[in-house]
């Protein structure tokens, strides 16, 4: 079986950097990426909103250069999950686990996208948790093993 993923598109909001309990850098943050054809009633294009989450030095690099707005290429897998909120609701979230993410502007680009701004955004603070309506990742998720991809051996 194949699960690949590939994206091309911008930031919607800056992405949120956080540090799980064992010291794992995650970075969550939202594509927008327009379809390549097909328009709306209105003649707008049509876009999609992907998630995405990086891990590692993935995360630490898209946590320190990445801003909203910015242009990123995206390579990676489909993930599902399922949680249940605080009030009991039952949600499935389904999600792109960036294996490589690559910028897409210059710095010199981004210092103008940002309005001369040359710091990132600030990260969360160590220990942040997430929404409460988001499920809380302790460790990435295991790639899938080519030669036993349903865990039968």
């Amino acid at each position: 079986m194949i699960n690949s993923v590939v994206l091309v598109g911008r930031l919607t909001k800056d992405p949120e950097m956080r540090y799980t309990q064992n010291g794992l850098a995650v970075t969550r943050f939202r594509l927008a990426v327009d379809r390549p054809f097909g328009r709306d009633e209105s003649g707008n294009k049509q876009t999609d909103f992907i998630d995405v989450v990086a891990w590692r030095k993935t995360a630490e690099l898209c946590g320190q250069y990445l801003g909203k707005g910015a242009p990123v290429g995206v390579e990676g897998r489909l993930q599902t999950g399922s949680y249940t909120t605080q009030d009991g609701q039952q949600r499935q979230r389904f999600e792109v686990v960036a294996d490589r993410v690559s910028f897409l502007e210059s710095r010199a680009e981004r210092e103008r996208r940002e309005g001369g701004r040359a710091t990132a955004p600030p990260a969360a603070p160590a220990g942040a948790r997430p929404p409460d309506d988001e499920p809380v990742y302790d460790e990435p998720p295991e790639p899938m093993d080519a030669d036993d991809p349903f865990g039968d051996q």
